[in-house]
């Protein structure tokens, strides 16, 4: 059983071998890579539509909270912001005096 085995394994690793490499893509003129381009924009939009569509506001409940989660946040970082600015400048004021 193991030989068959080895001999799948080795035909398999043949074949990957003799595969053709990928063909290079046929060069577009200017009007391909101009038209090319308006596709990817195209696309874009229709992707950025369907990402807003998605969106739903928050109720007034949840607006609330979350109001109140970032006052307390940016509240929370600027006490630690000025402790450490407080302490960094006494310590350069004591280092360099």
């Amino acid at each position: 059983m193991s030989e068959s085995a080895a001999e799948a394994q080795g035909a398999d690793a043949a074949a990957v071998e003799r595969a053709p490499a990928a063909a290079p893509k046929a060069k577009r003129g200017f009007f391909g890579r101009i038209s090319g381009f308006f596709e990817r924009i195209a696309l874009f939009v229709r992707q950025v539509v369907a990402e807003i569509k998605k969106v739903t506001t928050p109720t007034r409940a949840e607006l609330g909270k979350l109001v109140t989660v970032v006052l307390i946040f940016v509240t929370v970082f600027t006490a630690v912001v000025f402790v450490l600015d407080l302490g960094l400048g006494a310590a350069a004021a004591w280092l360099f005096g």
